[in-house]
């Protein structure tokens, strides 16, 4: 228990007469990526609602952070941060106005500085004083974490955080959730991309009709299919590799 960010057991969830969720189980460890998977309508978006307080489950339990999201709601919201599908920034204001505004809301000694130092680890110095409304999605979504961020909350909760970005922004966030991991915060990721899991989660869990029916390591996962017989054949590059070369730009590994 003590090595786990998120214990969840027996989690249930209805919509009038809509099962979403029909017994979740999963724990994720402190400091991993953790990813769950899943289809449209699966249940990923109500699993980090519950967690993040945004809702309260119909039976079950659910601690984050040592704290049960039911019985202190208000010790969890404070030591977490959430980042959902779309940026919640505010387009009127900079960049910098963004995070400063986040820093005083989070009682922050020296919003400012907290602004500067966020802006320059996410690569946005450049544009702190341009109006979030003229960022690109790939700026946009650093600027979002940037904002979640603020306070160095020890979970952040990442619901699709790369859907609608184009390649290059899509992989500038894969840095940052392994930068994260890196040091030191649990990273909950939900996301409908196969080879985003495959590249980030240091654990996988695929929720299927309202149920965890795997997890594990991708190693682990693996096992469940039978070995692959062995080929040997010329590597062809990806997508990926082709546009990424074609805009001059490679993921430094």
């Amino acid at each position: 228990m003590q090595n786990n960010s998120i214990q969840v057991k027996g989690l249930q969830k209805s919509y009038k007469q809509l099962n979403v969720l029909k017994g979740v189980d999963f724990e994720v460890e402190k400091g991993s990526i953790f990813a769950l998977l899943g289809s449209n309508g699966s249940g990923k978006t109500t699993i980090v609602k519950i967690l993040t307080t945004l809702l309260k489950q119909d039976s079950g339990t659910a601690v984050v952070n040592g704290l049960d999201v039911l019985a202190k709601p208000a010790n969890v919201r404070q030591s977490i941060s959430l980042t959902g599908q779309f940026a919640a920034v505010d387009e009127i204001l900079t960049g910098r106005e963004n995070l400063i505004m986040i820093a005083r809301l989070r009682h922050l000694s020296n919003p400012r500085q907290v602004a500067d130092d966020l802006l320059n680890r996410f690569g946005l110095t450049d544009a702190a004083h341009r109006r979030a409304s003229t960022y690109s999605g790939g700026m946009r979504r650093r600027l979002d974490i940037a904002m979640s961020l603020a306070g160095r909350s020890p979970i952040i909760f990442l619901d699709e955080p790369t859907t609608g970005l184009d390649p290059e922004a899509r992989i500038e966030v894969w840095k940052m959730v392994r930068e994260l991991a890196t040091n030191g915060t649990t990273v909950f990721l939900t996301t409908q991309y196969l080879d985003e899991a495959e590249q980030l989660a240091d654990q996988i869990a695929i929720l299927h009709e309202g149920r965890i029916i795997v997890s594990g390591t991708l190693a682990d996962l693996k096992k469940l299919f039978p070995p692959a017989q062995v080929e040997y054949i010329e590597k062809q590059p990806t997508l990926e590799d082709i546009f990424l070369a074609i805009i001059g730009k490679k993921e430094k590994n």
